[in-house]
């Protein structure tokens, strides 16, 4: 099914289940412990062997030699795998470092070798017998001291370009009658999911299974087959559960790569769990940024120049964090410009994070306006209202689809009492703390994917839906079958979801906040192909044709559903594929982040009390599944701004903080109560479903608001992230 023009009527119209706030299908297994996730399948493999991954102890260099002959006679070592005998192996499309690393070395942790043995006891037992002398050079790990050797990146299909403009931002920023000129830095950022990457991987002759944990199956089903130089049909990826994903899991990693090697080498299954302290420095994680942000408006509040620059860095100057993407269409002004510059640096690999690009991005941009907004004593609600607009800033030919910022504002304004905030920083107290709130605007990008799936209807009635998309927390399973059980006309009970097989149709994946409305309207296509396949073998005629309640009904005739099965199952297999409405229109999602924080005037810590996000993206296919990805991404943010940060160590060239015991994340006693209002919104630009996506809308702006609150309250302007205490208590006037 092509997409090309606005949805019209259809059947998911109907709302009776799409719409519901349907409890997870998946709920029950995951909550008793049945759901299987990647390194916990017994049957399909037995007598498994362990590996234990082996990490470079440099970060730049060369191997200058490897010993094993330690580790192979220690206990139950089946075999060992390194870049010497693994045979020749390319690298995937998706990846910046190779995934087995020698003779040279790319960053910290970079796996070397893989240990396999009879249980995970002997191997990890094993890996510290493994020998490794390294020849180190010299390496750039720090953001600040590359900045200067930061050229523009290369477009990439999700970047844009690096530069954009519009007038002249240089003259329309010196003639502003007030300005701003402010630099703001976001610090690296891992994605601490609460499951490891893990992979079980098997041999079938030429044929290789892998249970993985993985967000997106047919990338990386292709990515596997690539770095392994055999063919793509001949790997079958299955991902049923993923135990979060954030982006760390949107490709490939080490422990698939080198599970199937050592699968291959032992001649039995292998099952692989990247130990937690190596999971920061050998896969990915939202690189550092620095950004300059410049306003310049007229005194009635219209902003007339903006400018964002950001630079940020990667290895092999790979791929630059885009934290301009915002900013070229949140606000109006006639003069603008963007730029993305990015280093060369010798860390582990940049990739991306929940919201890549609009998260670290927001982060600055709303301080920014809020300081702005400071400068030209006016409310701060109220200046993101009068620079609201309704076409692309720097294409106003183009209109949005959908654009309902002002509308999230005013809404969340009057549903938090914005109007008992105190207009003088530091001007509310309670007893020793210093009360304060902040705003800050919520935008993302609405991306959608093509998407594919396939649609099974059986003598008993049962609708059964097979495709590859994943499931990574976000609640799939669900509102794909709420989507089959609209079409078809069924209860939820009667229709069966199978998802994350490769040998299922491809569909679009957990990411870029694309998953659920693409992936739903491949079902959408699919079902649509069932329903036609039923009227054809039912023999009705093709107007006012309505599927409910478990019967097929057009005119006067009613026939049960199941009984266009009664000879043998009915097949139907479609994929989505969207046209250039995403270049007619501008599509995007919007919000308004509300928070309120308590400072300790003695110690300077923060604590947030009230936190409200309101959200314009599209139909909510499930108010309540989508409520949980907000107040989540509302968590997010949270540990973004006041604790979240990995720490170079300049020396070595790694992260130091690397595993959950020092990375800190917030945990419940530093969450309130979330409240979320979804705005009713339809889009029929976006898909058939008329959706769009929150996961990541949630996130953006987040931090910004709790910065902004912390403002309010104490009157000290922090502009680098995470906003710690010590950062605080410095700055924070002493008030008995």
């Amino acid at each position: 099914m092509k997409f090309t023009s606005p949805a019209t009527t259809n059947p998911i119209d109907r709302l009776k289940v799409v719409g519901k706030p349907v409890d997870r299908i998946d709920g029950p297994l995951k909550t008793t412990g049945t759901a299987t996730y990647a390194h916990e399948y017994h049957e399909p493999v037995p007598n498994a062997a362990y590996g234990y991954i082996v990490g470079s102890a440099i970060a730049k260099g060369r191997i200058a030699s490897i010993d094993l002959s330690d580790a192979k006679r220690a206990p139950g070592v089946l075999t060992i795998i390194t870049a010497e005998n693994a045979g020749k192996l390319d690298k995937g499309t998706f990846n910046n470092a190779r995934l087995l690393g020698g003779p040279e070395i790319e960053h910290y942790h970079q796996a070397i070798a893989i240990v396999v043995a009879e249980t995970f006891e002997q191997a990890r037992a094993a890996a510290p017998l493994v020998k490794v002398k390294y020849a180190a050079q010299k390496g750039q790990y720090l953001l600040n001291d590359a900045k200067d050797t930061a050229t523009s990146p290369k477009k990439n299909e999700f970047s844009g370009p690096a530069d954009t403009k519009a007038g002249n931002f240089d003259q329309g920023f010196r003639s502003a009658a007030v300005k701003l000129d402010a630099t703001y830095t976001t610090p690296d950022q891992t994605h601490a999911a609460m499951e490891p990457h893990a992979t079980i991987a098997l041999w079938n002759g030429d044929k290789l299974t892998v249970w993985t944990s993985n967000q997106m199956v047919n990338w990386s089903r292709g990515d596997l087959a690539k770095t392994l130089g055999i063919p793509s049909e001949n790997v079958r990826l299955i991902s049923a559960y993923v135990g979060g994903g954030f982006g760390g899991k949107l490709y490939i990693r080490s422990d698939v790569v080198l599970a199937a090697l050592g699968a291959r080498a032992a001649k039995r299954p292998v099952k692989v769990a990247m130990q937690r302290p190596l999971i920061v420095n050998n896969t990915t994680h939202r690189p550092a940024t620095v950004q300059r942000i410049r306003i310049g408006a007229r005194r009635d509040g219209k902003i007339t120049a903006i400018g964002h620059e950001s630079w940020s860095g990667d290895l092999n100057a790979a791929k630059p964090e885009m934290a301009v993407a915002q900013t070229r269409l949140l606000y109006a002004g006639a003069h603008r410009m963007t730029t993305t510059r990015l280093a060369a640096l010798d860390l582990p690999e940049g990739n991306d994070m929940r919201a890549p690009g609009e998260a670290p991005g927001m982060m600055a941009l709303e301080i920014a306006m809020d300081e702005m907004a400071e400068k030209l004593k006016l409310d701060p609600v109220m200046f993101r209202i009068i620079n609201d607009t309704r076409n692309d800033p720097e294409n106003p030919a183009r209109q949005f689809s959908r654009r309902r910022l002002t509308q999230c504002l005013r809404t969340g304004a009057k549903r938090f009492g914005w109007s008992k905030r105190s207009l003088t920083p530091g001007g509310m107290r309670d007893g020793r703390y210093l009360i304060g709130m902040g705003v800050a605007a919520a935008f993302r990008n609405n991306l959608v994917k093509t998407s594919g799936a396939r649609v099974r209807l059986d003598r008993n009635g049962i609708v059964t839906v097979e495709t590859d998309m994943t499931d990574i927390g976000t609640g799939s399973y669900t509102i794909i079958a709420q989507t089959a059980a609209e079409m078809m006309g069924v209860p939820m009970e009667k229709v069966v979801t199978r998802l994350g097989d490769s040998d299922f149709p491809a569909a679009a994946g957990s990411g870029g906040q694309w998953g659920a409305n693409s992936s739903t309207s491949g079902v959408y296509a699919a079902c649509v192909k069932l329903r036609e396949a039923v009227r054809q073998k039912l023999g009705l005629p093709d107007k006012n044709l309505d599927f409910a309640n478990g019967m097929v009904t057009a005119g006067s005739r009613s026939v049960p559903l199941a009984q266009a099965a009664v000879d043998g199952e009915l097949v139907a297999e479609d994929t989505i594929e969207f046209g250039d409405l995403g270049k007619r229109y501008q599509q995007s999602t919007f919000g308004a982040h509300f928070v309120d924080v308590a400072v300790d005037v003695y110690t300077g810590e923060t604590r947030v009390r009230r936190m409200l996000a309101v959200c314009a993206a599209g139909r909510i296919l499930n108010p309540k599944q989508a409520r949980s990805q907000v107040i989540g991404a509302m968590t997010m943010g949270v540990g973004g701004a006041l604790m979240e940060a990995l720490f170079v160590d300049p020396r070595a060239g790694y992260f130091v903080n690397h595993d959950l015991a020092s990375y800190e994340v917030p945990v419940h006693a530093d969450i309130p109560h979330q409240d979320v209002i979804f705005l009713d919104e339809v889009d029929p630009v976006s898909s058939p479903m008329k959706a769009k996506g929150v996961g990541e809308l949630g996130l953006c702006g987040v931090s910004a608001a709790v910065a902004n609150a912390m403002y309010n309250a104490t009157g000290v302007r922090l502009r680098d992230y995470p906003m710690t205490l010590d950062k605080v208590i410095a700055k924070l006037p002493y008030r008995a």
